[in-house]
């Protein structure tokens, strides 16, 4: 792999701690898959100059983000257009333990890693941009077992945004969207790789979702969006169109279990949020806002009802997180400004903060305990807000992030928040001194 350089701050003796310390984020939007850490305690205020950087890792450029356990932060980079590299870092030092690289020869559009591994045990699956999916084992640091969720099932050229998939784990199958015209989700043996079924073509076209799961009436499900064509989008023609859907999936055999067609986005990114009582919150950038669905099981099967939609909140690239009621989103998108919105379970704005005091351009959030991380992907700055649907209420901020498009999700673990930009991943204290 070669030298990275990583800068290194001084690491008082009350933020070191013990390697395996705190709470593991094993996987995209962290360990319940929500974009929430509930037991997490954070600093409510920061230094003049920020909160203290631990350490500064130089990578390729792209939007993808770290996995962490056991001390350890895992993350997927992008080698120039040819190569695919998982790295495990220590997360007090950012020293770098070991790497694997394997080719993956190719260009897209925005260049650079686009996934977060997931932590399963001692394995860890990655899903880079080309569709190559790997199995490795955290002892050997050596794949276990590979395949390609895109060219196994028929594949031709790349999505222009590559394949964005997070592996999601369910009993003993690691599950991936393939979105060819052969499989539209893919299930294989965690442990082996053999293919446990593959549902059929989704309808709509290629998008950048990954599977969700959820549980309604009892029942786990896998919650899939997909693409509409430009035509079909809210802002398009209505000619030709091609209509996507939400689906409800069986994660033991793919089975479609209910759809709803109603919802339009050309370049779906974030997946459901799961309100809870059989409510799942749509949204997303490219005028298509959100929608309010209720799941519900009537007799031997599930219907998909309509509760509401709504143009006033469109979380562009991260599904909105959920505190007490509310949901919070970033909802500047291409066409509009709304930056940072909160907006009640009944369609209700509460409020929005426009252009100020920053747009909230795409960048990553989580919720920790009582507060949201927040960092604007235009500019870089990261933010410390207490959700409030009383008004919006910043306790802190400072710039840390260096260039423009910082839309990775974040990581959080002992305090210690993991973010990123196009050139570098930092290390951020923001738990409480002690």
């Amino acid at each position: 792999m070669g030298k990275r350089l990583i800068v290194v701050a001084v690491i008082a003796i009350s933020i070191s701690g013990p390697a395996g310390g705190g709470a593991d984020w094993p996987k995209y939007l962290g360990p319940n898959a929500n974009a929430t850490a509930p037991q997490a305690k954070l600093a409510r205020s920061w230094p003049a100059n920020g909160p203290k950087v631990l350490w500064t890792v130089s990578l390729g450029a792209g939007y993808g983000s770290a996995a962490i356990s056991e001390g350890k932060v895992y993350v997927l980079d992008r080698i120039g257009n040819e190569k695919d590299a998982l790295l495990c870092l220590d997360l007090l030092t950012g020293k770098e333990l070991w790497s694997y690289s394997y080719q993956a020869p190719g260009k897209i559009s925005y260049d650079g890693s686009r996934s977060v591994p997931t932590i399963d045990g001692d394995y860890i699956y990655t899903c880079g941009a080309f569709g190559h999916v790997y199995c490795f084992d955290k002892n050997t640091h050596k794949p276990v077992w590979k395949k390609n969720i895109w060219t196994d099932f028929g594949g031709g050229k790349v999505p222009m945004w590559g394949i964005t998939q997070h592996p999601l784990i369910y009993e003993n199958t690691v599950i991936l969207a393939s979105q060819t015209k052969k499989a539209g989700l893919v299930a294989y043996d965690k442990a082996t790789g053999k293919v446990k079924w593959f549902s059929p073509a989704l309808p709509g076209l290629v998008g950048y979702v990954s599977p969700k799961l959820v549980t309604i009436a009892g029942i786990d499900q896998l919650v899939m969006i997909t693409t509409c064509s430009r035509s079909a989008a809210p802002d398009g023609d209505g000619k030709n169109e091609v209509l996507g859907a939400v689906l409800g999936m069986d994660p033991k055999t793919g089975k479609t279990l209910w759809s709803y067609r109603d919802y339009r986005c050309r370049i779906p990114i974030p997946n459901v949020v799961d309100i809870g009582d059989g409510r799942l919150f749509v949204s997303g950038g490219y005028k298509a806002g959100s929608a309010m669905l209720m799941i519900e099981k009537e007799g031997d099967k599930f219907v998909a009802k309509e509760v509401y939609k709504t143009d006033d909140f469109g979380s562009h690239t991260h599904p909105a997180v959920l505190y007490k009621g509310h949901l919070y989103g970033h909802c500047t998108t291409n066409t509009r400004r709304d930056g940072m919105v909160c907006m009640d379970l009944d369609g209700n704005v509460k409020w929005k903060t426009g252009r100020s005091p920053i747009v909230f351009d795409k960048g990553g959030f989580i919720l920790a305990g009582d507060l949201i991380l927040s960092v604007d992907g235009g500019v870089g700055i990261l933010n410390l807000i207490e959700p409030n649907p009383e008004g919006f209420k910043r306790l802190a901020n400072a710039k840390l992030l260096d260039t423009r498009e910082c839309w990775a999700p974040l990581a959080l673990s002992d305090g210690k928040l993991i973010i990123r930009d196009q050139k570098q991943m930092k290390c951020v204290v923001v738990g409480p001194a002690g």
